[in-house]
């Protein structure tokens, strides 16, 4: 997760980044001492994590956010001061930590990521869980201590595991913590279909389509996983593929 730490103090830069030594799906691409030299870092690395400090000299951290286009990255506020967690909270902070930081803490403000799930891309305002996903949106996925960013695009497969559901990309197959139910609403239809009860199959990676029994169909995709489609979701393959 690319990320930007924006603070005056050089010894609270230094001590965050310590810190997040300890989190190896943290990827530190910068670091700025006001607003004015955070919004150009902003604007070349395009991060997806802020640690933003909020007294600062010239503007303060709340006035960066104003001035800062979207997409918005997720932003975790960092201050010696507690009279701001209020306002912190209103523009949709992910959490709101008093300095000196503690690790446990940073530890659970790092796993409100994950409940927010998507991640901006570029053009795409992803920060919170409102509003369809797209071809260019990326997922935060943890397993373990392994970490990924996944395009949406490259998601071959999504299978059902009682209330969680497996995603099949690359040579990765981790297990998301959401229902396949909850993933269908949010997924774009224009390339994601409901095969059966248990999958869901991104249709740009679909190679062969056999007729099977009863007007259903199986479908293998690249990578070699065959799926069958039901003959009620079939129908529907056949709509959306032009067949």
């Amino acid at each position: 997760m690319k990320t930007v730490i924006i603070d005056d103090e050089r010894p609270a830069r230094q001590e965050l980044r310590t810190l997040l030594d300890n989190h190896p799906d943290i990827e530190i691409c910068g670091e700025a001492e006001n607003a004015s030299t955070a919004l150009k870092l902003i604007a070349v690395e395009k991060p997806d994590l802020l640690f933003l400090d909020i007294q600062m000299p010239g503007k303060s951290g709340f006035e960066l956010l104003e001035e800062l286009p979207p997409p918005h990255p997720h932003v975790i506020f960092t201050t010696a001061y507690d009279e701001y967690a209020v306002r912190a909270f209103e523009i949709n902070a992910l959490d709101y930590l008093m300095k000196p930081i503690n690790p446990k803490r940073l530890q659970t403000a790092l796993e409100r990521i994950q409940d927010r799930v998507i991640v901006p891309a570029d053009g795409v305002d992803g920060g919170t869980l409102s509003g369809p996903w797209t071809e260019e949106d990326r997922v935060f996925v943890r397993e373990r201590d392994r970490c990924w960013f996944v395009p949406i695009k490259s998601i071959r497969l999504i299978e059902s595991e009682g209330n969680h559901s497996r995603i099949h990309f690359d040579r990765e197959q981790p297990l998301l913590h959401r229902t396949l139910d909850s993933l269908e609403e949010k997924l774009p239809p224009k390339i994601f279909l409901r095969a059966n009860r248990a999958q869901i199959v991104n249709l740009s990676f679909v190679e062969t389509i056999e007729p099977w029994f009863s007007g259903s169909l199986k479908v293998k995709l690249r990578e070699g996983a065959e799926i069958e489609f039901s003959r009620r979701q079939a129908q529907l393959f056949r709509e959306q593929m032009s067949l």
